[in-house]
């Protein structure tokens, strides 16, 4: 763990939708905001059809965009979606990668949220490599952890061993 300003860093393996103590969850969602595979899928499969009612009249949006919705049948309050973008064909894929990160932290800070968990964004099927991607990740964290006032800890939930690995040695340097 570290600590940027006054916000708690976390990376972990695990389930972004079994996160009972995290306040909202960032879902990578797809530009409709359905369930698809992945962690969209496993957002979706967790809350409930009623996530995808709510999703409806916000979609589609734009990679690097993000909103929020209730958590329905998730042990959240929140969560919020953003679409990455998809390396190669998305660009300027940094630009939208990083407003991925920041517009989800800036609406949790709008809503007063004091906790969120983030997958991965675009490193799975969107082909984004981890090592770049967390690249971006750290930029934007150094950029915006100094101006949040409710944001106090944000956890990182990798799918895989070498994910955790590159986060691990990233945000520790």
């Amino acid at each position: 763990m570290m600590t940027i300003a006054n916000v708690n860093i976390e990376i972990k393996i695990g389930d972004i939708a079994n996160q009972p103590d995290i306040t909202a969850i960032v879902n990578a969602a797809n530009a409709e905001l359905r369930t698809g595979g992945g962690v969209a899928g496993a957002i979706h499969r967790a809350a409930g059809p009623a996530l995808s009612e709510e999703c409806r009249p916000f979609a589609p949006i734009k990679p690097g965009e993000a909103v929020i919705t209730g958590a329905h049948k998730l042990p959240n309050k929140y969560v919020v979606h953003c679409l990455g973008p998809v390396y190669g064909v998305d660009h300027p894929e940094d630009t939208l990668l990083a407003n991925c990160y920041r517009n989800s932290i800036k609406l949790s800070e709008k809503h007063k949220i004091d906790s969120v968990a983030f997958p991965a964004i675009s490193t799975g099927a969107f082909r984004y490599p981890i090592e770049q991607a967390t690249d971006v990740v750290m930029s934007v964290l150094n950029e915006i952890c100094v101006d949040l006032i409710y944001l106090k800890k944000l956890r990182f939930l990798l799918f895989s061993q070498s994910d955790f690995d590159v986060y691990n040695r990233k945000i520790t340097a």
